[in-house]
């Protein structure tokens, strides 16, 4: 099978990662995307994460009316912090019949050559790409490599501009997210009172 992993915090899932992770797995030659939750994001400050089995269990959540759409804690299991090279290593050693692309937004690909070992990543595995909107500062930024590259797709995916942020600070403000997250994953957010202080 061909499996688009979509990597993130997701602290927490909303409907944004659901609308780019169902159109992934519908409208390319992908069979199944996992949403790969990952424990500790080198670029982010761990003290601001919920417990790793929460935020996997949104994931399970949100993606259980999905079947083309799995939630994954593989790295759960790795050092941290995570690097996605590393974990495609063990993927691919686990699931030696699978093959694995990456999923990710425009933004990460103008910062893809910053990640540890990009060329092997870039060599090895395609990467689907979906569009994020960007301000005039950031278009300055020059694009990673060739958007021609023969690994590199980019899909004409929604644009969705939701953020976890956003969704964690209204919470703290008290005003209501609820439009914004899957509502199993809403009740289950309300149930143990996270993001309010």
């Amino acid at each position: 099978m061909k499996i688009g992993l979509y990597f993130g915090t997701f602290n927490p899932i909303h409907i944004g990662h659901l609308i780019i992770a169902n159109h992934m797995a519908e409208h390319t030659n992908l069979d199944q995307v996992w949403m790969v939750v990952t424990p500790h994001n080198p670029l982010k400050k761990k003290s601001t994460l919920l417990d790793d089995y929460h935020r996997l269990q949104m994931v399970y959540l949100a993606t259980e009316d999905y079947p083309k759409i799995k939630p994954s804690d593989i790295e759960f299991k790795l050092p941290q912090p995570n690097y996605t090279v590393t974990t495609l290593v063990h993927l691919e050693e686990k699931y030696p019949h699978h093959e694995f692309s990456l999923i990710m937004g425009e933004d990460n690909l103008k910062s893809l050559h910053k990640w540890k070992n990009y060329e092997t990543i870039l060599a090895h595995h395609e990467i689907y790409v979906y569009p994020r909107i960007s301000t005039e500062e950031e278009n300055l930024v020059p694009t990673f490599g060739d958007k021609n590259h023969p690994k590199i797709h980019l899909i004409d995916a929604p644009v969705v501009e939701i953020s976890s942020t956003f969704i964690r600070e209204n919470i703290k403000l008290g005003k209501n997210i609820r439009p914004l997250v899957p509502s199993k994953v809403w009740a289950y957010i309300d149930h143990n009172l996270f993001y309010k202080k």
